[in-house]
């Protein structure tokens, strides 16, 4: 059993892994500007979309904040964003509506060149890995006269009422309506602002602002550069899933992850405590319903605000995602109880380097280094007494440095 001044110290190196997976804020600016600018130029005065005010918001771990660097440096980051038009012309299909949006990209020089020549499912994709290290998918959706209203209220209450308003109608090729239906209403129906409130929601502490619930889903989102235990835990289990899966194609995709971390956390306000407790709890979250189309029960790990959907709904064709997800969870659970049980920084270093990688897991122990130097110069360091670690929990006091050849 860890005491409590190793949990703090624990925690610390913890907090410091986030941040070390965040983006920096140079990252998130540069992400910013390009796409406002998509946003501009999709809602130009000659452009065919501009009756329809489109606008470009960010959804998933950007608007979450659980974004983690990619594992390999040459990769891009994935930056998920939403084009939301107000309205459109009565004979539009789904067809009509991605095709506007992909042929106003198409007509910026630039644009069309950074575009992605193969058309997504749902998505435009704009790949700028050459110049920024990152791609944005881009979603385009139908929104009512009224949802710049609804959405700003949703994110100002901390209440979850009416969650359902917050769902969007999205173009989706595979849809058997694809090119036929004109009713928006009869298109596929997605939530990620919802799912974004419900996260929130989760994520928040009573004695926290919400933490910029608002914030998270404007056009320009201020850079976040605290998180919440929730957000901080979330990161550290994506890092683990890809190291351990790196260019899996059957790897544990982050919505599960996510999800069944949020429904997991009880509001604890240390990293360290939220980490044990969820990947303690998270597989008492995945539940089972019976499926007349399988013909038997399946793992059911439901969307928060659809509870008709199941984030696991590929498991029962692709039994290799349910059988990674387990081994990840069980994997997760070892190496993090492996470095609780080692005394001495070198010996805990060593425990988290392969899982969460070597050059990362360096970066957090010089970081968490100078942070000791600085706490040792100041007189503030503490030893514990259980394992050894030094920081700013413990009963004994370290002593700065005193420079004996000086006069006194």
């Amino acid at each position: 059993m860890i005491s409590t001044e190793g949990k703090n110290q624990f925690n610390e190196i913890f907090e410091e892994l986030g941040k070390t997976l965040d983006i920096t804020e140079e990252e998130h600016n540069a992400a910013v500007k390009s796409y406002v600018f998509v946003g501009e130029w999709l809602a130009e005065p000659e452009s065919s979309l501009n009756p329809y005010k489109p606008e470009i918001l960010p959804q998933g771990s950007f608007m979450l904040g659980t974004i983690v660097r990619p594992v390999n440096e040459n990769e891009d980051l994935d930056i998920d964003l939403v084009c939301q038009l107000v309205g459109k012309r009565p004979e539009w299909t789904q067809y009509n509506v991605k095709n506007k949006v992909g042929d106003r990209l198409k007509d910026h020089v630039t644009l069309k060149r950074l575009l992605k020549k193969e058309e997504g499912r749902r998505c435009w994709t704009l790949e700028y890995a050459d110049s920024a290290n990152f791609h944005m998918d881009i979603l385009p959706s139908i929104v009512s006269r009224d949802y710049k209203i609804i959405l700003e209220k949703a994110f100002t209450s901390r209440e979850l009422e009416n969650i359902d308003r917050l769902a969007i109608r999205i173009t989706d090729k595979e849809e058997n309506n694809y090119r036929t239906e004109a009713n928006p209403e009869l298109w596929l129906k997605s939530n990620p602002f919802g799912y974004g409130k419900w996260f929130h929601q989760q994520a928040t502490l009573e004695f926290q602002k919400a933490f910029s619930l608002k914030e998270s889903v404007k056009p320009v989102p201020t850079y976040q550069k605290e998180k919440s235990p929730l957000q901080r835990v979330v990161q550290i289990l994506k890092r683990h899933r890809n190291i351990m899966f790196n260019g899996d194609e059957d790897k544990p995709i982050s919505i599960i992850i996510t999800t069944l971390a949020a429904r997991a956390y009880r509001k604890e306000t240390h990293v360290i405590e939220a980490l044990l407790n969820v990947i303690k709890q998270m597989p008492n979250e995945i539940k089972e319903r019976y499926v007349s189309e399988v013909g038997k029960p399946i793992k059911w790990i439901a969307n928060p605000v659809n509870e008709q959907e199941n984030f696991a709904d590929k498991w029962p064709e692709n039994p290799q995602k349910q059988i990674n997800f387990y081994k990840w969870m069980e994997q997760v659970s070892v190496d993090i109880y492996n470095a609780l049980d080692k005394h001495g920084l070198s010996n805990i270093q060593e425990a988290l380097e392969k899982p969460f990688g070597e050059k990362t897991i360096n970066t957090v122990f010089s970081n968490y280094g100078e942070k000791m130097r600085l706490l040792r110069e100041s007189g503030n360091m503490k030893m514990a007494a259980s394992t050894g670690l030094i920081g700013m929990s413990g009963r004994t006091n370290i002593p700065p440095h005193s420079n004996f050849g000086e006069d006194a």
